[in-house]
C-alpha cells in the first residue's frame, strides 16, 4: 500500500478513486509511567513514554486505515492526514484519514 500526504503519486496516474478511508484507536496514559512523566516534566525534556504512546497508537490507526483501503481494492491513500482529540482526562483518540485510490504506472 502506497500512502503519501500529497495529492498524487510521482510518476503514477490514478485510475480509480474509491473515498475516504480512516483509522483510529483512543490510548490511554499508564499511571505507573505518568508518575514518571510528572517527575520529568518538572526538569524538563522528552517525556519518552508518551512519545512512544503516540507512535504506537500512530502506526495502529494507519493499520487500521490500510486495512479499509485494502478491502476497497486500493493500492494507494493520498492526502493522509492525522488528527488527534482528548476524549477524556488521560485518554485520548489519533484518527487517520484519506483518500484510496488505485495507481498505474505512466506508460512512457
Amino acid at each position: 500500500m502506497i500512502l503519501t500526504n500529497i495529492e498524487s503519486v510521482p510518476g503514477m496516474r490514478i485510475k480509480a478513486q474509491y473515498g475516504l478511508v480512516s483509522g483510529s484507536t483512543v490510548r490511554a496514559k499508564n499511571v505507573i509511567k505518568d508518575i514518571g512523566a510528572g517527575l520529568k516534566n518538572m526538569v524538563g525534556g522528552e517525556l519518552k513514554s508518551y512519545t512512544e504512546l503516540l507512535i504506537d497508537a500512530r502506526k495502529e490507526a494507519v493499520a487500521r486505515m490500510t486495512e479499509q483501503a485494502e478491502r476497497m481494492g486500493a493500492n494507494a491513500i493520498i492526502n493522509v492526514r492525522f488528527a488527534t482529540s482528548a476524549i477524556t482526562a488521560g485518554a485520548a483518540e489519533v484518527y487517520a484519514y484519506g483518500t484510496a485510490v488505485v495507481v498505474e504506472q505512466i506508460a512512457g
